[in-house]
Formats: C-alpha cells, sequence, structure tokens
C-alpha cells in the first residue's frame, strides 16, 4: 500500500532534495513498492528510469531534473505525471546568453587572442533587433534583462500567443520571415522533433551576414558542420554556443579555434546552481504531491517538453 507521505529520490540521494522534501511535509526515501512519488537525478540514465517504471507501477508522479527533457522523450507517454526543471534556471542561462551576446559584439575572441591594437570595432545590443527562439522561462528572462537596452525582441515559439515582454511574437513557421532583421538571435527552445536541426545551411544563410547567433538551448539544434561553414564563409559574423552537437565537444574538432565563435563547456547552469534551482522547483512540487500547492514545470507529452 501506497504511503502518500514517502517521496523517493533515486539513483542518487542528494541531501539538499532530501531538506526540500522535508520542508514541504514529505518524508524522503529510497524507491519501494509503498512509495508513489520519485525524484530522479540522473538525466543521462533514461533506461533505468524505465526500468524503475515498469518496477514500480504504483508510482504517480516523477520529477525529472532538467529543464529540457528530450533525453526522456520515450517515457513521457507512460501513466504518471512527469515535473521538469524547466524555468527554474531561467535566470543563469538568460544571464549566459546576455553575455555571449555582449562578447560577440565587442569581438571578443578576436580580442582576447590579439598581439596588436587592431580597429575600432563594437555592435550594442542598445536598440538592436533581437529574435529569441524559444518562448519559456529562459526568452521571458532575457527580454527582462535587455529592456533597459530599448531592444526590439521577436519571439519564435510553438504556441499562438504574446509573451510578455516581447514587441512582436510569432509561431516556428514564421521564423524565416524574421531573421535577416535580426542583429543578434538566441536560441532557447526546447529539442522536440520540430527544433531538431533547426538551423541548418540554409536557415543561417537567411540570417543577415552581420548577425550572431547564441545557443543556450540544445546542441542538435544546430547543424554544427553548417555552423562551421557557415562562419568560414562569412555568412554570420559569429556564434556563441554553450551546447554542442557532439557533446561534448572532443578535442580536435574543428570547432576550437575557430575566430569566430565561443565555446563554453555547457556552463550557462553549473552543478551548484542547478543543484540550488532544482531543489526549490522539488520542494514546489512536493507540496503539490502532498495536495498543498499547484504543479510546477508540468511535460506535456504531445509538445515534449
Amino acid at each position: 500500500m501506497v504511503n502518500p507521505d514517502l517521496i523517493a529520490i533515486a539513483p542518487h540521494r542528494n541531501p539538499l532534495f532530501e531538506k526540500a522534501i522535508a520542508a514541504a511535509g514529505g518524508v524522503p526515501c529510497d524507491i519501494g513498492p509503498e512509495v508513489g512519488g520519485l525524484v530522479w537525478t540522473d538525466y543521462h540514465n533514461p533506461q533505468e528510469l524505465k526500468t524503475v517504471l515498469a518496477a514500480n507501477p504504483q508510482l504517480t508522479w516523477v520529477q525529472l531534473p532538467w529543464a529540457g527533457v528530450d533525453a526522456f522523450a520515450d517515457l513521457l507517454k507512460h501513466p504518471v505525471r512527469f515535473t521538469s526543471a524547466k524555468g527554474s534556471y531561467r535566470e543563469p542561462v538568460a544571464e549566459h546568453a546576455l553575455m555571449l551576446a555582449m562578447a560577440l559584439g565587442r569581438e571578443l575572441p578576436e580580442r582576447i587572442r590579439a598581439t596588436t591594437w587592431g580597429e575600432k570595432f563594437a555592435v550594442s545590443l542598445y536598440d538592436s533587433n533581437v529574435v529569441v527562439v524559444g518562448g519559456g522561462g529562459i526568452a521571458e528572462e532575457f527580454i527582462a534583462l535587455t529592456r533597459p537596452m530599448r531592444t526590439r525582441v521577436t519571439v519564435v515559439r510553438r504556441q499562438i500567443g504574446a509573451l510578455e515582454g516581447a514587441d512582436k511574437t510569432v509561431t516556428f513557421d514564421q521564423l524565416d520571415s524574421v531573421l535577416a532583421e535580426a542583429q543578434f538571435v538566441i536560441l532557447a527552445c526546447a529539442l522536440t522533433e520540430e527544433t531538431r536541426g533547426l538551423f541548418d545551411s540554409r536557415r543561417l544563410a537567411l540570417m543577415n551576414p552581420n548577425a550572431y547567433l547564441v545557443n543556450v538551448a540544445r546542441g542538435p539544434i544546430v547543424v554544427t558542420e553548417d555552423l562551421l561553414d557557415a562562419l568560414d564563409a562569412g555568412v554570420l559574423a559569429g556564434a556563441g554556443i554553450d551546447v554542442t552537437d557532439p557533446e561534448p565537444l572532443p578535442q580536435g574538432h574543428r570547432a576550437w579555434g575557430n575566430p569566430r565563435l565561443i565555446i563554453t563547456p555547457h556552463t550557462a547552469d553549473t552543478p551548484p546552481q542547478v543543484e540550488h534551482f532544482l531543489a526549490l522547483r522539488i520542494g514546489a512540487n512536493a507540496l503539490a504531491y502532498l495536495g498543498q500547492g499547484p504543479w510546477i514545470g508540468q511535460v506535456d507529452p504531445v509538445a515534449g517538453y
């Protein structure tokens, strides 16, 4: 018989997560037949979660560890409530996107390597046109960060409807029509079958040759070889990527050392940041599981995020 207070943490127990569950009124524990809620802590092992779900049909709620749930796509049709961390890491990720955009606009990849004075150059975010692909928490936070800069932001999102702070909101079928006007294109969308390979050679060619691409979403949204070819050919001015395909990017890959490219090793949200913000989400959803609050970050199995 299920004990409604028990919430398991697996496969790795974490004291901070245990504290969050206990603060919500739940009892953290290991997985067992009397447990109805599960906090899953390993993004890289969806097969093990599949095994756990099959062995524990009594589970009704599973909290996933990251904002993106593409690794668990095959499990989302399982008859449990999945919640993710979407929106949890919006602040550090939006901050990282802003940092990459500003660094590109000031040609920091070149200036960091420079050994001579060089020419003066700068592209400012102030009064610039920005396209943000994705309409979630990162997009909202990025808009808020750049609003004092008088940016004109167009958001491209899956669903119809305005996003607070955006000057214009369009759906994915209109993406091509808004790229040419953008000085900065920020990728902050979920990885789904619709967005996989979204920025290939054809779409990159639609961008302004003086524009910059920033990817803080998922590596496979951009076709890596197409991006590198575009940078080498001057199809766009530069790119900043916190995510890659493949990831991690292997030593010796042609992307390393590209003078038009900034690569950060998926550090928009570091492990300590993730642990802190995920604990907050776990606490909120533990309250919901215990019937004391709303669910946050519930996954739509059809949309895939």
